[in-house]
């Protein structure tokens, strides 16, 4: 069964929230109340609202700054879009912690409510941007083509919308692993001792959150049962094969981590960086677990930028943005609308990973109910 999530559960935890609350804060830049003909851009729910996409650039580019954490680079091709934006707009992006995670991006919206180091948007795992909007965090917002975001994808009063997304897959070092692995069973071969890692812990990670999931539907479970996925860590743990250490592309680099389990387009965009390098990176969705998730996007409710937060939604959410995230691998929410329209980048949609099966989704107390027995579990289950 292949399987998507509902807009990223990105679980990704409080991995250098000391330092990033350390920023110096002064009084909020922005109280929401730049407007075009009165219009304030901080209460704006489509750009229709504050007399369309122009008016709300001319006001983005008054206030000139847009804040984010924990986006990197080389992650779903942020790079290119924050190049993209600036050039189109001239409005730079100041991102903090970009190595952070979902739990990283929240902390920094209620710790630093009514400052200006606050964050403006959000990039978030699907659980961690439905408790955001549970608790009243974000505005409600709905970029140009929200109808055209399936129901499934986003909230329906404009909250959260999923943006782009990609499988569970197996990168592998080809010249440190003789036969790369397959499947989730092959993982327990003793030929893999000591060179499977995740990206990160499933209490904080979304990718490595998302293994245990694929790990589960590869060993009888389901979307109400991850246990055989914590129950299949702990048994490759035991074997000497899984290794706590990080993936990372440092990690890989240096041959520490030759099996990296991550997104496909992580692991894709990989292949093409270490070719360079001379490192054989090969990518494949494992036969035996698929397993997808969306991460979603999201505008902090007291951003200090409120017009600029609200045109980068339109960005991202542009054909140009969209296919931005397309050639970073990633596959785009709008990806079949798009191909219906003749927008889709044909060339990049075929260099994604192949993938077979209709995607199916878990509901928003299933995935709270897997990241609550991940969270009492896990660590009693990898422990050394």
């Amino acid at each position: 069964m292949t399987v998507f999530l509902p807009r990223t559960a990105v679980l990704t935890g409080v991995l250098a929230v000391a330092a990033a609350l350390s920023l110096s804060a002064c009084g909020s830049s922005s109280d929401g109340s730049d407007a075009a003909g009165g219009k304030s851009a901080a209460t704006a729910t489509t750009a229709e609202a504050f007399g369309g996409v122009g008016a709300l650039a001319e006001a983005a580019k008054k206030e000139g700054t847009l804040r984010a954490v924990a986006l990197p680079r080389d992650w779903a091709n942020y790079g290119a879009l924050m190049d993209g934006f600036k050039k189109k707009y001239g409005i730079k992006v100041e991102v903090e912690n970009p190595n952070g995670a979902s739990q990283d991006e929240i902390s920094a919206v209620t710790s630093r409510k009514g400052k200006d180091n606050a964050p403006d948007v959000l990039d978030l795992g699907s659980s961690f941007a439905q408790s955001a909007a549970q608790q009243g965090l974000l505005a409600p917002y709905m970029v140009t083509g929200f109808a055209d975001i399936p129901d499934t994808q986003r909230d329906s009063i404009g909250r959260w919308a999923n943006d782009y997304g990609g499988y569970i897959s197996f990168g592998c070092d080809a010249k440190r692993v003789r036969t790369c692995p397959t499947s989730f069973k092959d993982l327990l071969k003793p030929e893999y001792k000591g060179l499977v890692a995740l990206n990160g812990s499933p209490t904080k990670s979304g990718s490595a959150f998302g293994a245990v999931y694929a790990a589960a539907l590869a060993n009888g479970g389901s979307f109400d049962d991850i246990q055989p996925g914590i129950d299949f860590f702990a048994k490759l743990k035991k074997s000497g094969n899984y290794t706590p250490l990080d993936s990372t592309p440092t990690t890989i680099g240096k041959g520490r981590t030759p099996i990296s389990i991550d997104w496909d387009y992580l692991n894709a965009g990989y292949t093409h960086e270490f070719k360079s390098k001379g490192l054989d990176w090969t990518v494949v969705v494992p036969s035996d677990g698929k397993f997808s998730q969306y991460y979603s996007q999201a505008i902090n409710k007291d951003a200090p930028h409120p017009a600029a937060a609200r045109l980068w939604q339109e960005y991202l959410y542009s054909t140009e943005g969209q296919n931005i995230r397309l050639k970073g691998y990633a596959r785009p929410a709008l990806m079949t609308a798009m191909k219906k329209a003749g927008t889709l980048d044909k060339t990049a949609a075929a260099k994604l990973p192949k993938v077979s099966g209709t995607p199916s989704f878990p509901t928003e107390t299933q995935q709270s109910n897997a990241k609550g027995v991940i969270a009492q579990s896990w660590g009693g289950a990898t422990s050394e």
